[in-house]
């Protein structure tokens, strides 16, 4: 009975210890820092081999070792994600070894690694000859990993997470201005333009060029009011535009003040890591 116990106890051990390496937050770790830099440099590595394979010159000459790195890339980032799968029970979130599991599989994380072995699998799987091209460019879906391992990164996720409903309140609201200031220009410039502003959709794009303030020229109006609709939604849309900006800039602000407030300590204002390491060199000045 001992041995089983102490069997199951250096299970969990390893189990915890395998998610405390893999886990990117845990800086101070040495071996999670190295894991994970290592796995963050591969990414790199690997969004820079796609964008090279895409010139004939170096997937001619050096085609065979793109595909050489691509399946060391493919085996470490498989290792990787069996290893999260296996240890996410470890976080009070998943526990449940089947449950816990699925719910992690389904996470937006875990589906980012998927994505990023599955393109190599997939054509194994219909028996394809090689990978299409389109595949092939489906892996630069990897440099979403990095959002794991960048607290920059996730912090902007974090920001588009708590801003969600304000920011899909503003993008419904801009693509209703789009849908009627491009219906009313296909109305004032059809006849003037058939060619041009044959359809509502054709209009769109005008709409778009215009509402971003880009205006590649390539369509514009040529009828006076046409003209005096166009200069309207050009100064809308400076104003609509910047309304996500705003939105993200106070989102950062608001997130920003509440991770300090967080590393704070409630008694002494102090950062909690600066203030557990004092407390250790008393302690060990008492000893």
């Amino acid at each position: 009975m001992g041995t089983v116990v102490s069997g199951a106890g250096t299970y969990e051990a390893v189990r915890d210890r395998t998610h405390d390496v893999l886990d990117a937050r845990h800086a101070r770790d040495p071996l999670s820092t190295a894991v994970n830099g290592m796995i963050a440099g591969l990414i790199l590595l690997n969004v820079l081999a796609v964008v090279l394979w895409t010139v004939d010159e170096f997937a001619a000459e050096y085609g065979a070792y793109f595909r050489a790195f691509d399946v060391v890339s493919v085996g470490v980032f498989t290792v990787e994600y069996l290893l999260r799968v296996w240890s996410c029970t470890a976080d009070e979130r998943f526990s449940g070894p089947v449950r816990g599991r699925i719910r992690f599989i389904f996470s937006p994380y875990a589906l980012i690694d998927l994505l990023a072995i599955l393109p190599f699998f997939l054509p194994v799987a219909v028996g394809s000859p090689g990978a299409p091209r389109l595949l092939r460019l489906a892996r630069l879906f990897r440099i979403l990993k990095l959002v794991r391992y960048s607290a920059s990164l996730r912090l902007l996720v974090d920001v588009f997470r708590r801003e969600r409903m304000v920011l899909t309140a503003v993008g419904l609201g801009m693509g209703a201005l789009l849908l009627v200031a491009s219906s009313a220009m296909y109305f004032l410039e059809r006849g003037a333009q058939p060619e041009t502003f044959d359809s509502i959709p054709a209009a769109m794009w005008w709409g778009v060029i215009t509402l971003t303030t880009v205006g590649y020229g390539d369509v514009t109006p040529v009828t006076p009011l046409g003209r005096l609709f166009g200069g309207v939604v050009s100064v809308l849309g400076i104003a609509i535009y910047a309304l996500p900006t705003a939105i993200l800039v106070e989102g950062f602000r608001e997130e920003l003040g509440r991770r300090r407030d967080a590393m704070e300590c409630p008694h002494c204002g102090r950062d909690v890591e600066l203030a557990a390491d004092d407390g250790a060199d008393g302690a060990d000045d008492l000893s």
